[in-house]
């Protein structure tokens, strides 16, 4: 399972979602929409841009974990 940590990262810095949305040119939707886990994908283009914008990398904003198998 893939956990999405982009609010984490945004609270941690201070950072809104408005000001992220200038920052990179991603729609401020698309944002708000990672930012309360709605969305299911993102592409590499918007992670290329959220990581050059956060100064951060992949592993910050997203974490693989295993499910549990019964």
């Amino acid at each position: 399972m893939i956990i999405n940590k982009i609010s984490a990262v945004l609270g941690n810095k201070l950072i809104k979602i408005s000001d992220l949305s200038k920052g990179t040119g991603i729609s401020r939707t698309t944002i708000t929409n990672l930012y309360y886990r709605k969305s299911d994908s993102i592409t590499f283009k918007n992670l290329d841009k959220l990581c050059s914008y956060l100064g951060c990398t992949v592993n910050d904003l997203l974490e693989f974990q295993e499910e549990e198998r019964p």
